[in-house]
């Protein structure tokens, strides 16, 4: 599901112009990104959780020249699914299985 198809059901869900399904969904996601932003945390009950996680320093190699390279520290933001959401999608794995004919 991309943005544009969040911001299409919201519009036919709750019945809203698209605009207004448009702003809503900006305003979740900017409020969202600010609070990653202020290294604050996000949980959405049944869905799960975002945060930060803070990576050191370290040496690494470049692949394609094998030249070691140092990597500066760094924050990347982190999902960890529910426990809910998790249940949910491992109960219906057998329903997203392809059989061969």
């Amino acid at each position: 599901m991309t943005k544009a198809d969040l911001v299409n059901a919201l519009e036919q869900k709750a019945k809203l112009p698209h605009s207004y399904s448009e702003k809503i969904i900006n305003l979740i996601f900017r409020a969202m990104i600010q609070e990653l932003l202020n290294d604050g945390r996000i949980e959405i009950r049944g869905l799960g959780s975002f945060a930060n996680r803070n990576y050191k320093a370290y040496s690494g190699r470049n692949p394609k020249t094998g030249n070691i390279v140092n990597v500066a520290p760094k924050k990347v933001p982190f999902f960890k699914v529910g426990k809910e959401l998790r249940e949910r999608v491992d109960a219906n794995k057998d329903k997203f299985i392809i059989k061969k004919a």
